[in-house]
């Protein structure tokens, strides 16, 4: 799990450092798709496949038909996100602009964000809980609470990736140029949220909450635009016409 945050770095610094040095290609371009595919989408999907089958005998109880279904349905649920990240990762590279002045938003949730939350889950669970779950009764609740939705958090992230949902482009938008004195107070605010939750926590509330608020958005607007034509319908806009 730590190695595909590192993953992650390398992913933000690769395109960089191919523009800083003038070697863009096309074959750099495949090859840093292939590499996605990898670590963003085969990775995360064998860590969560990894993790339920481990804890699959004590959810089946020893039921013989459950274990079969539950065995069935998370390699089903490891072959949905691995076909959507592939799916993700085409349509960025038909969709690509180039220039980084086009790269200010992505439609849909990115590959490396949608894997970010399932690692965070799973490095979360492993690391955090892992030492208070035999001591403490509310940690033992969140423990399972984290195993159990853990299939159907796969599931979420892989159609938000496949999804139009617009993400924004943090390094993009974020990061470069010159920026607001409000984007350093923010920089020092996460800096601040990570030394204070620490690393793992501050991982998880990061991908999950950037995950979410993409989607509460589009949700949002979504309902907020369907009540105010629902509002026109019932009220049409009155019209003056010549004539009698």
């Amino acid at each position: 799990g730590y190695m595909l945050l590192f993953a992650m770095i390398a992913d933000v610094l690769d395109g960089r450092v191919a523009r800083m040095s003038q070697t863009t290609s096309s074959f750099g371009g495949q090859l840093d798709s292939l590499c996605d595919m990898i670590s963003f989408g085969v990775a995360p999907a064998f860590l969560v496949l990894k993790v339920l089958e481990h804890h699959l005998p004590e959810i089946a109880s020893s039921n013989v038909v459950i274990s079969n279904f539950l065995e069935r349905f998370i390699w089903l649920v490891a072959a949905v996100y691995l076909s959507c990240a592939a799916i993700r990762l085409a349509r960025f590279n038909v969709e690509n602009e180039e220039g980084e002045t086009a790269h200010m938003s992505f439609r849909g949730l990115p590959t490396p964000a949608g894997a970010g939350v399932l690692v965070s889950l799973v490095i979360f669970r492993e690391v955090v809980l892992s030492d208070s779950i035999e001591t403490s009764a509310f940690f033992r609740i969140i423990d399972y609470t984290v195993l159990y939705s853990l299939p159907f958090i796969t599931i979420g992230v892989a159609f938000l990736m496949i999804s139009r949902i617009r993400y924004p482009h943090i390094v993009n938008q974020y990061l470069k140029g010159k920026k607001p004195l409000t984007h350093l107070i923010s920089l020092v605010g996460i800096i601040g949220l990570i030394w204070l939750c620490g690393f793992e926590n501050a991982t998880l509330i990061a991908f999950c909450g950037f995950a979410l608020t993409g989607f509460s958005k589009w949700l949002y607007y979504r309902v907020l635009k369907n009540k105010k034509t629902h509002e026109h319908d019932q009220h049409p806009p009155l019209s003056i016409t010549n004539g009698p």
